[in-house]
């Protein structure tokens, strides 16, 4: 149905009432006597003759209880406001410049802060638009009525409560009735399409909202609760304070997020925002609890109010949209509840700087936030409101009313009571003189709502009339929608020097002052804080709190996460979370993730970033390695010791017939086996890490294919013995020396192979000491040997001196005389034993955090034990002997080939009568100088005495 028929339906409901109410006034002759230009009651409202007539809706009285319209009277809200037309009124019919030769009256009604019972006022105002069929009415005393036809209102200025305005707008719009409100701010009235004929001076709750928003977020506040009158006022509010919450939850994502935004990851995030919470996170801001205030309340409603807030203890900033009485209603509450101090009061324009609401409240109030639309106080109406008298103002029939409630006294003698206080008024009492006065804060509006309708018709009689004096007919009666469109046009400097205008919408610019309730020196007072217009400035320095600190209080839900914590939400609550520690190798992203540093960091103290892992390597200086050292060292030195006497004595008896060829390579393994020490401690680089790779195992290669190739010729030398009295092949020195090689250079073979299909590095091993606790990480640099290619590096090594000690065993039984074979033999047995306990201490210590210290010592040590064995076992009793004992350093009888065949064969038949003679008794004898026919030219040595073969 259009807004038209809907008119039409609803006039002609309305048509009877309306008609039935007129006959009930008009038929009374007393009530049509009226003086000309002067107010006076006419059912319960002020009217005043005027060319045009505009209405007025002002709260006189509040809200009545026990089945009455109307309670007690409003002094500021209602009698202040109402005074304020009529000033402006008075003003505008005296400025020859507005308006001139034309006269605004005024009907101004009390709507008793109820909106069905403004709703019954405001009829009044379409009286003269409705067509009236009186045939069948006839009066009491059965004539005819005398109808007079009403005053046409043209436009209203009012009402003052959203709720008020919103019942009354939808009955002006039918009968296009433009309407101003002074005091209205409901967000829906900002709906073109179903309140266009409403205008307002004030700016809407939207900006309203958005400046508490700024303030809750300035204050650092996160958790609080809402409390809002049942009505469009208090809902509308609290809606639009949550739905700014929204706004600026998902204006901080789009900020955050552009890129995201494109690919739709920002618009799937507001949407989880939105269903998440009421409100979603804007900078910390959600809505604990919304609580709402019944419209008839019930005896304890307050109470349980307070109780409900209280669930939420937390949430200490409470926002609220309410009209005055139930503000004062809810301090009283808060008083009864002990609770003075914990809530901190966040209120609308509808506390603004008011009294009524904190009177007798004012340490339960202490501290309270609120917000009024920018205004000044007009002087010239104070001038105005304070010259009221009795005498003066005899068109306020109210104001009688307002006199006694003023001053404290009744104008009948009939009224006082015996014993009472109450004096009778003399008419001699001055307003501002004998009580206080303040002006209250909307007077400044509703001077400006009366001006904005003066200027749009004195805009509409220019262009309509042009040149004509007083009303033409273009302008009689007044069309409400050319009217509508010059009130939305207007532009002019309102009573305080502020610019008045409207958009599109008929909403005022947002301009608010924003106050503080405090308590200085045991007075208290509203004292202006800041400013908000489109942006906040509010200075906190000056803000005073309860208890009488300058520190802010708090209001949150949860306490800010510690550096190096994330945010855990609770579910549904978006500004409740648990701090969980980022712990272990994380650190916090932002202040909702952890996330693992890279291999090669940890985080730092407080996991906020993450920093690179200590690289450690083995110090020189360090206890692990001092030791080593210090046996390789004490080695080397016994090694060039041994070297520099067999080259001193190298041609005594002793030297040669240990076969110096072997021995000085034997010499030479054992001194690469103490120099190895050296390169597994040192940094490792590429250089290092290859001279590694080469002599780890090429020491120890030299040393045991060289006592290899020793225990072999023993070997075959008394196995051919048994057989034949021919010597076996390849015991030359020279073939000594080329078996020797042969097995070394396998060793070398393979170390080539492993570096062509592996080249060496360095690396920095972040797996080995990845402790538990971050803090102990480190990051080992060493080489690229694991410990399976340490295994295969030492493989042959270990092949060659498991082969050397099986030929140890089979050459035990070797003669006494033939001593060298059992020192050979108890080195192998020796060095068995140490790489047997390496072998547990290296791989078992691979878990330890202590592991390349461990396994680098155990392998140095291991290899300088192994040729310490064999240089101590096998040349320091020869060194003894050359340097102490020269006697025993001789040579002995030499004899034949054929005496050393002999000798071997007699061996073999002693071996087979042991029961004779223990094995190795024999005494037998080999000459020192044989005669080969293989080899003319050459002389074999073969000694009895010491290192027989």
């Amino acid at each position: 149905m259009t807004g038209k028929s809907r008119g039409y339906s609803c006039m002609g409901q309305l048509s009877f009432c309306l008609l039935l109410s007129a006959c009930g006034w008009w038929c009374n002759p007393a009530s049509s006597a009226k003086p000309k230009g002067q107010g006076h009651p006419h059912m319960n409202s002020i009217r005043i003759d005027g060319d045009i007539t505009l209405g007025g809706l002002f709260p006189v009285h509040g809200r009545g209880s026990e089945g009455k319209a109307c309670g007690e009277l409003k002094k500021e809200k209602g009698i202040h406001r109402l005074e304020a037309m009529l000033f402006a009124l008075d003003r505008i019919n005296n400025d020859p410049d507005l308006l001139p030769n034309i006269t605004l009256g005024a009907r101004v009604l009390d709507t008793c802060s109820r909106d069905t019972h403004a709703l019954e006022q405001s009829l009044t105002f379409v009286q003269a638009l409705i067509e009236k069929d009186s045939t069948e009415v006839r009066c009491i005393n059965g004539g005819p009525p005398i109808i007079t036809k009403p005053e046409r209102v043209v436009g209203v200025i009012g009402a003052s409560g959203s709720s008020v305005s919103i019942m009354v707008a939808n009955i002006l719009r039918l009968f296009k009735i433009p309407q101003i409100s002074y005091a209205s701010t409901a967000p829906d009235l900002s709906d073109n399409s179903r309140y266009d004929f409403f205008s307002r001076v004030v700016p809407s709750d939207t900006y309203q909202a958005q400046a508490m928003v700024d303030i809750v977020k300035a204050l650092k506040w996160n958790y609080v609760s809402t409390l809002a009158s049942e009505g469009s006022y208090g809902e509308s509010g609290v809606e639009a304070f949550i739905q700014k919450c929204r706004e600026d939850a998902f204006s901080s994502v789009g900020h955050s997020c552009p890129f995201a935004c494109l690919l739709g990851a920002c618009l799937l995030l507001h949407l989880v925002l939105l269903l998440a919470c009421s409100p979603p996170a804007s900078g910390g801001v959600c809505v604990a609890q919304s609580v709402k205030i019944p419209r008839e309340p019930k005896l304890g409603e307050f109470d349980k109010i307070i109780r409900r807030l209280l669930e939420t203890s937390h949430a200490r900033a409470v926002i609220i949209f309410a009209n005055e009485d139930d503000i004062r209603r809810v301090l009283e509450a808060a008083k009864r509840a002990n609770q003075t101090g914990h809530f901190i009061w966040m209120g609308s324009d509808s506390w603004g700087s008011k009294i009524s609401p904190v009177l007798h409240q004012e340490e339960v109030a202490e501290g309270s936030v609120t917000i009024l639309p920018k205004r000044v106080s007009v002087k010239g109406f104070d001038r105005y409101f304070t010259s009221r008298t009795l005498d003066n103002n005899r068109r306020n029939i109210w104001f009688a009313e307002f006199w006694e409630e003023n001053f404290h006294c009744k104008l009948s003698r009939h009224a006082l009571k015996k014993g009472s206080n109450i004096k009778k008024c003399t008419n001699r009492e001055r307003i501002g003189q004998d009580s206080s006065y303040e002006q209250e804060g909307k007077v400044q509006f509703v001077i400006d709502a009366v001006y904005a309708m003066g200027h749009a018709l004195h805009n509409m009689h220019k262009n309509l009339c042009p040149g004509k004096v007083g009303l033409c007919p273009k302008m009689d009666p007044v069309d409400g929608m050319e009217l509508l469109k010059y009130i939305r046009s207007v532009n002019f400097s309102g009573i305080a020097g502020t610019p008045v205008t409207f958009n599109e919408n008929g909403d005022a610019p947002g301009r608010y002052d924003i106050y503080q309730y405090q308590i200085r020196n045991s007075t208290p007072e509203y004292k202006v804080i800041g400013q908000w217009s489109d942006h906040l400035h509010l200075n906190i320095e000056s803000m005073h709190w309860p208890g009488g600190g300058n520190r802010l209080p708090s209001s949150i839900c949860s306490l800010p996460c510690k550096p190096g914590e994330r945010k855990k939400l609770v579910k549904g609550i978006p500004c409740c979370w648990h701090c969980e520690r980022c712990d272990g190798y994380q650190y916090q992203l932002d202040e909702f993730h952890c996330k693992m540093c890279r291999f090669s960091e940890r985080p730092n103290e407080n996991h906020t970033s993450c920093v690179p892992i200590p690289i450690v390597k083995l110090e020189w200086s360090s206890p692990w390695a001092v030791v080593p050292v210090f046996i390789a060292i004490m080695g080397i030195i016994a090694t060039l010791f041994v070297v520099v006497t067999f080259v001193r004595y190298n041609d005594t008896p002793i030297v040669k017939a240990s076969g110096r060829e072997l021995s000085y390579v034997l010499l030479t393994g054992i001194f690469l086996c103490y120099a190895t020490t050296f390169l597994m401690i040192a940094e490792p680089d590429l250089g290092t890490c290859s001279l590694r790779r080469i002599f780890l195992g090429l020491g120890m290669s030299v040393s045991y294919a060289a006592l290899l190739t020793k225990t072999n010729r023993i070997y075959r030398i008394f196995e051919q013995g048994k057989k034949s009295v021919s010597a076996p092949r390849f015991i030359s020195p020279a073939s000594q020396l080329v078996i020797t090689f042969s097995l070394i250079s396998l060793q070398l073979v393979g170390v080539c192979i492993w570096f062509i299909v592996d080249p060496s590095h360095s690396i920095i091993d972040y797996e080995d000491q990845r402790t538990t606790n971050p803090h102990f990480a480190r990051g080992i640099l060493k080489c690229d040997i694991s410990d399976l290619s340490l295994i295969c590096l030492l493989g042959y090594s270990m092949l060659l001196m498991v082969t050397c000690t099986v030929y140890a065993i089979k050459t035990r039984g070797v003669p006494e005389t033939f001593n060298e074979a059992k020192p050979i033999g108890f080195t192998m047995y020796t060095t068995c034993i140490v790489w047997l306990a390496f072998i547990p201490i290296f791989f078992g210590t691979s878990q330890s955090a202590e592991k390349m210290y461990i396994q680098t010592t155990t392998l140095t040590i291991s290899v300088s034990l192994s040729a310490s064995v064999s240089l101590g076992m096998l040349y320091m009793p020869k060194v003894y002997i050359i340097l102490f004992h020269p006697e025993q350093n001789v040579p002995k009888r030499k004899r034949s080939l054929k005496a050393v065949v002999t000798a071997a064969t007699m061996s073999n038949k002693f071996s087979q009568k042991g029961s004779f003679r223990p094995n190795g008794e024999a005494k037998s004898e080999l000459c020192e100088n044989l005669e080969t026919q293989a080899l003319a030219t050459k002389q074999t040595y073969v000694s009895y005495s010491n290192h027989a073969i």
